[in-house]
């Protein structure tokens, strides 16, 4: 086994390499749940990125933009103030952050690519709804979105008399306190979007492209688009399910927001490809609730 895993780290330092090359700017790999039990091995993941970013300049083989980052990104979600946290580690130490995302980065995981400079997608790439997860009374993860559009649905048939018995005794034993924490979520998720967006995802957006083309792009209007798409991506009414996949075409005609697409780069999708599906299939074979992974000096 030890020597099955050594080929496999082989194979995905070889694959992480060939990406860099492409960015010319180092890597770091998240596959797995997002969640503040792993903050300390995230920090401690990027200081070796920077460690290693001054070896090899040290070594007079510099990166090219040793000040960008580029992200591969795999996961079901998570909780969002732990987004908030990762997010405060990079830009410590990063100027621009790219994210590549080759199979899915779900809820949570919307909300931390919202914070890159760049997102890349292909054709089969999803991003999600930012339904964040949020612990319940016993302590497992749910969808927040989910339960608060259950507890509205129940008042809403309350006010109109048209609630069940068993409705109404659910709605009595509702914990004021739950209800509250996953509303916060709900709102802190929206916040960072929009902050985000606005500061990052937006900053070279100076004029405007399609409406009014080569007229200034107002802080205001950045502002409203912001909103508007954390609108959209927090609506449940609009995607129906927490899982949902939302893929590249959607979110660039439907949101109007600007994915770098890789689908036609063949030697940039012959490295993610096979790296993304190495990092999963290596994490679930080993149990692992995440995996972070950046190549090492050769």
């Amino acid at each position: 086994m030890r020597t099955l895993n050594s080929h496999i780290e082989i194979a995905l330092d070889h694959y992480a390499r060939q990406i860099e090359e492409h960015f010319n700017s180092p890597l770091f790999s998240y596959t797995g749940q997002i969640h503040p039990a792993f903050l300390v091995s995230f920090l401690e993941n990027i200081e070796s990125v920077v460690d290693k970013i001054s070896e090899k300049a040290r070594r007079n083989n510099p990166y090219g933009n040793p000040k960008r980052l580029i992200v591969v990104l795999s996961t079901p979600g998570g909780v969002a103030e732990a987004v908030e946290k990762m997010v405060d580690i990079i830009r410590n130490h990063f100027e621009e952050v790219f994210f590549v995302v080759p199979a899915a980065a779900m809820s949570a995981g919307t909300i931390f690519c919202m914070s890159g400079d760049k997102i890349y997608m292909d054709y089969a790439s999803s991003l999600g709804p930012i339904d964040p997860q949020v612990p319940n009374p016993e302590g497992q993860l749910v969808p927040a979105l989910g339960y608060i559009d259950k507890v509205q649905e129940l008042i809403e048939k309350s006010s109109a008399n048209g609630i069940s018995q068993a409705e109404l005794l659910m709605l009595q034993r509702l914990d004021l306190a739950t209800l509250r924490r996953y509303e916060q979520a709900r709102e802190l998720s929206i916040s960072l979007l929009k902050e985000w967006l606005i500061q990052y995802k937006f900053k070279d957006w100076v004029n405007h492209r399609t409406s009014h083309p080569g007229t200034p792009v107002t802080q205001a209007e950045k502002e409203q688009r912001a909103e508007e798409i954390a609108t959209n991506l927090s609506d449940n009414k609009l995607w129906h399910s927490h899982g949902r996949m939302i893929g590249i075409k959607k979110l660039t005609t439907d949101l109007k927001l600007e994915i770098e697409d890789y689908t036609n780069e063949g030697d940039l999708r012959d490295n993610l490809r096979p790296y993304s599906e190495l990092l999963t299939e290596y994490s679930e074979n080993q149990g692992l609730p995440v995996l972070m992974h950046t190549p090492k000096l050769l």
